[in-house]
């Protein structure tokens, strides 16, 4: 929690702001809707939390600045609420994760620390280096699977669909819990790099009909709007099934998770909120309601 905090201070400076004056008034909720659109909760998010909160305010005929910000964190954590699901292994032998994103959201490191997450679990994993397109990937998911002490399968500059088959069957095989395989950073505007994702998906459940179990995206928390339309853009291909913010740990645009919850309400698995392989968080909509305005 603490962690959060810190790491979401500069969004939540710019809105606790807000409630440091003396009454309740329009100008309150003008400053407010200024400070959640510049945290890039969005439009629709933002009328939707300013309606919310109005409503709560006139209901619980509250008079006080101060009360009002409590009265905002319950209209976070409900919009938050659907965003809050808990990644399950096991209804599956081997649980197949497909993780996707763009170069720089921090894909490989989220694997990394994903990996860590679930061998400290007690689950068994086995990565699969299916980012073939840049030069360094498969060094740096190696690095990652010597530090976890799990197996990996990959190829030098071999098709990454390929390599994908070859793990979820080594995975059967070998009696994983888990394979995740790590495909190539790409931006949605890439039509032949988009299509190659979806020939990956493909190709997995060749090796098994009911795979993948999980299609995840990373996506970098200070890229606030950038980040939904690249939801949008992900999901319309691979249809996801839930997601993992990085970087929450500097940035002044915390408020995009509102904005994924009113648009694209697609489950955030995880959250990161610092450079270390412990730093990566379950998220918990009251927890994280709370961080914001702390």
């Amino acid at each position: 929690m603490d962690k959060l905090k810190a790491g979401l201070r500069k969004t939540g400076s710019n809105i606790a702001t807000v409630f440091t004056g003396t009454q309740i008034d329009d100008q309150l909720y003008e400053e407010l809707e200024t400070a959640l659109l510049m945290a890039d909760t969005g439009v629709k998010a933002t009328a939707h939390l300013l309606q919310d909160l109005r409503r709560r305010v006139k209901d619980s005929k509250t008079t006080e600045p101060q009360a009002v910000k409590g009265l905002l964190i319950e209209c976070l954590t409900d919009l938050l609420l659907p965003l809050q699901k808990t990644l399950s292994i096991g209804e599956h032998q081997p649980t197949v994760i497909m993780v996707a994103g763009v170069n720089g959201a921090g894909k490989t490191t989220s694997i990394g620390k994903l990996t860590k997450h679930l061998a400290d679990s007690g689950a068994s994993v086995l990565l699969a280096a299916a980012d073939t397109f840049r030069a360094a990937a498969r060094e740096q998911l190696a690095v990652w699977a010597d530090r976890n002490t799990v197996e990996i399968i990959s190829q030098a500059g071999g098709d990454p669909a390929a390599v994908s088959f070859d793990a979820v069957s080594a995975g059967k095989a070998r009696g994983k819990d888990v394979v995740l395989v790590d495909t190539a950073g790409r931006l949605p505007t890439q039509t032949h790099l988009m299509q190659e994702l979806s020939k990956i998906k493909r190709v997995v459940q060749k090796a098994d009909a009911s795979a993948p179990h999980e299609v995840l995206l990373v996506i970098d928390g200070n890229t606030g709007q950038n980040a939904l339309m690249q939801v949008k853009a992900f999901d319309e291909t691979l249809q996801l099934t839930g997601l993992i913010v990085t970087k929450l740990d500097g940035t002044a645009k915390g408020g995009v998770l509102c904005a994924i919850a009113r648009e694209k309400p697609i489950p955030v698995y995880f959250i990161g909120v610092g450079e270390h392989l412990a730093d990566l968080e379950t998220f918990n909509a009251r927890e994280f309601a709370q961080a914001l305005l702390s």
